[in-house]
């Protein structure tokens, strides 16, 4: 890996190619989701979220515009950098490593689309909850929505070319010591990059035992963005509501 002197996200996420790649990702489904993750955790009117590893903020600035007052968070310098030009009175962006606590409490804490587990040390994994648990006001719901593992690791297409503004991204995927591991390889103006994504293949069964041992409670597992069952083989999300 060409730019190991980051680790992986750092780099990779602060990247162009990065957003070109995934740009097709479906918001549509995405809001459908804050709606009913709202509506069902029924959040005070004008209630605070901190949306941990908001990226570029598309989706916080959707949550305050259900009427949130909305602070999105983020390692990435560069995609805190394009949020800022999103900000009004009750939205704000800020360079953030989420295993550390925010000096302030909220009415829900959201970690979506499967922005966890890219530490490479593993004690931050447990850090990260530990701080969501502190930024939790008295009556305040964490939320973290991963990727359902033994689904992932069922459907996993080993290679693929994706082409994406006449940038062909070579995709190669596996399963190795517990992570799902994604090579992604292109060439851009004969320039060749490299880079790699390293998510910890966690199982709600990890999870459960990372909540423990940090002190929250697990309160409702779903399986999908509709809020429906969670079923352990065919469930394409892990969706976990705690406090």
């Amino acid at each position: 890996m060409t730019q190991s002197a980051k680790q992986w996200y750092a780099s990779w996420f602060d990247t162009p190619y990065y957003h070109i790649l995934y740009k097709d990702r479906d918001y549509s489904e995405a809001q459908g989701f804050m709606d009913n993750l709202t509506n069902y955790l029924n959040l005070p009117e004008g209630g605070k979220i901190l949306d941990l590893a908001c990226g570029k903020g598309r989706h916080s600035v959707y949550l305050n515009s259900l009427g949130y007052k909305v602070i999105g968070a983020d390692l990435s310098e560069q995609s805190i950098a394009h949020a800022k030009q999103f900000e009004n009175e009750t939205l704000n962006f800020k360079v953030h490593d989420m295993s550390k606590p925010y000096p302030d409490t909220f009415d829900a804490v959201f970690n979506l689309f499967t922005s966890f587990g890219y530490f490479e040390d593993e004690n931050c994994n447990l850090e990260t909850i530990k701080s969501i648990k502190s930024e939790l006001s008295e009556y305040g719901f964490g939320v973290i929505d991963f990727m359902n593992v033994n689904h992932v690791i069922d459907n996993l297409v080993v290679e693929n070319i994706k082409t994406v503004e006449g940038i062909d991204f070579h995709q190669k995927r596996r399963l190795e010591e517990g992570y799902i591991i994604k090579d992604i390889s292109f060439e851009v103006n004969n320039v060749s990059y490299d880079f790699q994504e390293r998510v910890k293949a966690f199982t709600l069964e990890d999870f459960q035992q990372l909540f423990e041992k940090a002190g929250v409670y697990l309160l409702d597992v779903f399986g999908d963005y509709k809020l429906g069952t969670y079923h352990p083989k065919t469930s394409e999300r892990l969706i976990m509501i705690f406090k």
